[in-house]
C-alpha cells in the first residue's frame, strides 16, 4: 500500500513571482492542509530553500532575478535534494527536458489545473517517502516485489510484461490517488507530455485482464475525464 502523507507535517516552498499564480498555488496547497511558504524572487526562494527544511518546492521557471534553472542547479550543487516541481509557461519539449536535466523532478506547464498541481506535489511527497518504504507492496492479496520486479496474487506469480509491471507499481505506490494520463506517461514511459495515443488504455486493459484471470478483485478504476485510481472504491 502506498505511503501515507501527513499533510500537517509536510512543508512546501512556493517560488513564484506572479501574485495571482502564487495565490492560486498557495490556496490549493493550503486547502490540502500543507504548510506553505512563498518567495517572490529566485534569490529569496534560494535563501529559504537553503535554510528551511522543505518537503517539496514548486519553482517558477522564469523569475525576475535568478532563472529557475539556476535556482534548482544551485540547490543540487549544494547537495540539497528536496523534490522540485518546476512550473513554466514554456511548454516546448526541449524546455521541459532542460528543466528536468537541471535537477527538477517534475515539470508542469501554465496554464494548469490547481488540483493537478496539488496531485503532482503529493506524488513527489510519496516518492520521497518511498525511499524508506518496504520493498514489497501488498493490496488485497496482490503483491509486488520491487527488488525482484515481480508480481503475484495469493502467492501465484503473474506473468507481466516490463511495462505492465511498471504501470502496476506506479498505480500501487499511489493507491487512492487519481493519476492523470500525463502523470502516467511521465512516470511509466518517460514522456513529459501526453502523446495522444491509446498506449495507456491498451496496457490498462491488458493488466486488468491478467489480474482478473488470476482471481484478483477489480482494483484499477477509471476516473472519467481524469485518469485512473487504484484501490477498492466500494
Amino acid at each position: 500500500m502506498s505511503a501515507m502523507i501527513d499533510s500537517q507535517s509536510a512543508s512546501i516552498l512556493v517560488i513564484e513571482d506572479d501574485d495571482s499564480t502564487a495565490e492560486e498555488i498557495v490556496a490549493e496547497l493550503t486547502a490540502h492542509a500543507f504548510r506553505v511558504d512563498r518567495a517572490g524572487t529566485g534569490r529569496a526562494g534560494l535563501m529559504l530553500a537553503l535554510r528551511g527544511n522543505y518537503d517539496v518546492i514548486t519553482l517558477d521557471r522564469m523569475l525576475p532575478d535568478i532563472d529557475g534553472l539556476s535556482v534548482v542547479g544551485d540547490l543540487r550543487a549544494r547537495r540539497i535534494h528536496t523534490p522540485v516541481l518546476m512550473i513554466s509557461a514554456l511548454s516546448d519539449v526541449d524546455e521541459r527536458v532542460r528543466g528536468l536535466r537541471a535537477g527538477g523532478d517534475d515539470y508542469l506547464t501554465k496554464p494548469f489545473a490547481s488540483d493537478e498541481m496539488a496531485a503532482r506535489v503529493e506524488v513527489l511527497l510519496r516518492r520521497r517517502a518511498h525511499a524508506a518504504e518496504p520493498t514489497r507492496l501488498r493490496v488485497q492479496g496482490l503483491q509486488i516485489d520491487r527488488v525482484a520486479h515481480s508480481a503475484s496474487f495469493d502467492g501465484h506469480d503473474l506473468e507481466l510484461k516490463p511495462t505492465e509491471y511498471q504501470l502496476l507499481d506506479f498505480l500501487m505506490r499511489n493507491s487512492g490517488q487519481t493519476l492523470t494520463r500525463t502523470m502516467i506517461f511521465e512516470h511509466v514511459w518517460g514522456y513529459h507530455f501526453d502523446p495522444g495515443t491509446n498506449l495507456i488504455e491498451v496496457h490498462i486493459a491488458g493488466l486488468r485482464k491478467k489480474l482478473e484471470q488470476a482471481g484478483c478483485p477489480p482494483l484499477i478504476n477509471t476516473v472519467r475525464g481524469s485518469g485512473y485510481l487504484f484501490g477498492d472504491v466500494r
